[in-house]
């Protein structure tokens, strides 16, 4: 845990700063939010920021806005003034924290946003296998490569391993590739000088070098700018990077993981992503199975967020009846851990009696899971018929990869369109280029492609 604490505080800084210390954070100072602010911008980076009431808040909330530094204000303030308090919420606090310190009460603080909020709970015999992997290779310099589905928990296995590595004490810096703008993604990862672009006020560290002797995750890494992918490649091939404006390069050491919910090799395939960058993320490959694939994770992890959110709430602690176990285990959790967690919290505060029952797991638009679902069958035999046959073809779909049904659906289109490329590429919606090139490809492999005019004789390839 990296604490800033900005401001005087009327003496108390000290005793605030020893507390923090005590329970493990690592704490700078800045007098007042100017230097806050450049001393984030050089690269001294912090997960929270406690700063006195008397500055102004909103300023600093705004500065760190402008900078894209994603960090959590907690104003703090001799006494209980509830003007000041209220005024420091609206202006972007997340929290007023009362002085003097309350050794428990910053405890509570700090661990709202320390490690344990990435706690890995698991029972199944699957993800004991990806965490005996994880062990083995959390020491080494090794390049990682995270797998899996929207929601399964890629993040909190990157953390993971950086505690079991000899970088433990050092920063673990994440950077979402997806969530930052693509023009702005180059600066956030490598930093600028002053000038660089428009905006550039001052010299900005970036995350390389905010993570150097550390981490650092690329989340949802295939996101990333083809350009940007080149010069990703070289920072870790290099162990340098360049400042966007820069005039000469900067050496990093840095452990890099990657994580990614697509196919990245399909993703070679397609020309989106590089396949050198590939081989130099993918050294180790750590796949996280689908939630309901580990089906005694589901129950650990019912129990844990049960316990987690009862407390965080306020409510009396109510454990996971044994039907409401088995209505979890029955669903399909597309959206994995992150469903569950949301889930399991809905329950919390919708649970009456001694348990959490199946009434209270529900869906986010309030229906129960589980429930049966209305006959939404329209009643024209006609309607029934065509809804039947759609149903049909999309199940038929099932088991094959999205290129092979691309594939039958462009030399179907081009067949019905007797060969005229023009038209086919206005059905798909594509441009005739991209039909060509397509097209291309498949006479390449062996397939018959119609001419104008003409229509396939050969049969479709077997998906």
């Amino acid at each position: 845990m990296r604490l800033l604490i900005v401001g005087g505080l009327q003496g108390q800084i000290g005793l605030a700063t020893k507390i923090a210390m005590d329970k493990g954070a690592k704490v700078t100072h800045a007098s007042d939010i100017e230097q806050a602010l450049s001393t984030l911008r050089g690269g001294i980076g912090a997960d929270l920021v406690f700063c006195d009431v008397t500055l102004d808040i909103g300023q600093l909330v705004r500065g760190l806005a402008a900078e894209r530094i994603c960090t959590p204000v907690v104003a703090c303030g001799i006494g209980t003034d509830t003007r000041r308090a209220v005024d420091a919420i609206r202006a972007g606090a997340k929290e007023y924290l009362p002085l003097p310190a309350d050794a428990e009460l910053i405890a509570a603080v700090l661990a709202a946003v320390a490690d344990e909020s990435h706690q890995l709970v698991h029972e199944d015999e699957a993800m004991t296998a990806v965490l005996s992997l994880a062990d083995q290779i959390a020491g080494s310099e090794a390049s990682i490569l995270i797998t899996g589905e929207s929601g399964t928990g890629k993040e909190v296995l990157a953390r993971y391993v950086h505690r079991k590595s000899h970088r433990a004490d050092k920063p673990f810096i994440s950077v979402n590739c997806a969530a930052i703008p693509e023009n702005l993604l180059e600066s956030e990862l490598f930093g600028h000088e002053k000038g660089a672009f428009t905006g550039a006020i001052a010299r900005r560290i970036g995350k390389f070098e905010e993570a150097n002797g550390g981490t650092l995750l690329l989340d949802e890494i295939s996101e990333m700018d083809a350009r940007l992918q080149a010069k990703l490649l070289r920072a870790i091939q290099e162990r340098e990077i360049d400042r966007v404006g820069g005039t000469k390069p900067v050496k990093v050491d840095i452990r890099i993981i990657a994580t990614s919910n697509r196919d990245l090799a399909e993703a070679v395939k397609h020309g989106t992503f590089r396949e050198d960058l590939l081989y130099r993320l993918n050294v180790v490959n750590l796949r996280i199975p689908a939630l309901r694939e580990r089906p005694k994770d589901i129950r650990a992890l019912a129990h844990h967020f049960a316990r987690k959110y009862a407390e965080a709430n306020g409510v009396p602690y109510r454990p996971v009846s044994s039907p409401t176990e088995r209505l979890l285990l029955g669903h399909y959790w597309k959206g994995n851990v992150r469903e569950l967690e949301n889930t399991i919290h809905r329950a919390v505060l919708l649970a009456q009696g001694p348990e959490i029952g199946p009434e209270a797991i529900r869906l986010p638009d309030g229906t129960q899971v589980g429930a049966a679902a209305p006959n939404l069958m329209p009643q024209n035999p006609a309607v029934q018929n065509a809804v039947v046959s759609a149903t049909a073809v999309t199940r038929g779909l099932v088991g094959r990869t999205v290129s092979d049904v691309e594939r039958d659906l462009i030399l179907d289109t081009l067949d019905h369109c007797l060969g005229n490329r023009t038209h086919a590429a206005n059905i798909l919606g594509i441009s005739i280029r991209t039909l060509r090139n397509k097209l291309r490809e498949y006479s390449d492999s062996g397939l018959s492609i119609p001419q104008h005019g003409e229509q396939r004789v050969e049969q479709k390839m077997a998906g």
